[in-house]
């Protein structure tokens, strides 16, 4: 993604140490629900993989008039809890340890995944809209050769699993049926 003089990309935005903890740590319940939200297929506006350099990444996401029905404020209170508790770094930190994913998977760059393997995703959710993700979900089998079906959620966004349990487990299911 290319950066501009007025954003970044999100994961760029991650990268320091403190400053993504500064803004998500002011007010863990409204980082959250605006989160949570704004990344799921309720919300009218995707979320944007670009930061603006002034204001932060939850300049970027939508406050919610009512959570949808997937999410409780009993669950927001869970996470807000739990996050006020432990702070946001521990999720931050996979962002800045890319780089050394990447080095420590070298040795397997190329290889196919050869496990039988199920692809679900929602076609709202920002990461299938990333550069060069249709392609790659199109020729996904060239990869994955003994990949059983790719399922596209309509409407659904990145939290597939909570915004839509029945479908997820239902494919889940077939899935492992299909494995005897």
């Amino acid at each position: 993604m290319p950066q501009t003089e007025s954003s970044l990309f999100y994961q760029l935005y991650f990268q320091p140490p403190g400053v993504a903890e500064a803004e998500l740590e002011r007010d863990p319940r409204n980082t959250i629900r605006r989160s949570l939200f704004s990344g799921s297929g309720d919300a009218l506006r995707p979320l944007e993989s670009m930061v603006p350099r002034s204001g932060g990444f939850l300049t970027s996401t939508t406050e919610p008039e009512s959570l949808p029905s997937w999410l409780t404020e009993a669950d927001v209170g869970f996470y807000a809890a739990e996050f006020a508790r432990s702070g946001f770094r521990g999720g931050l930190n996979w962002y800045r340890n890319i780089d050394r994913n990447w080095e420590l998977m070298a040795p397997f760059a190329g290889l196919p995944v050869t496990v039988r393997a199920l692809y679900m995703a929602g076609d709202r959710d920002i990461v299938v809209h990333f550069k060069g993700a249709e392609q790659l979900i199109a020729n996904l089998k060239q990869f994955v050769p003994n990949l059983k079906r790719t399922i596209m959620l309509e409407g659904c966004g990145h939290w597939t699993q909570q915004e839509r349990p029945a479908e997820v487990n239902a494919a889940l299911i077939e899935f492992l049926k299909e494995l005897d």
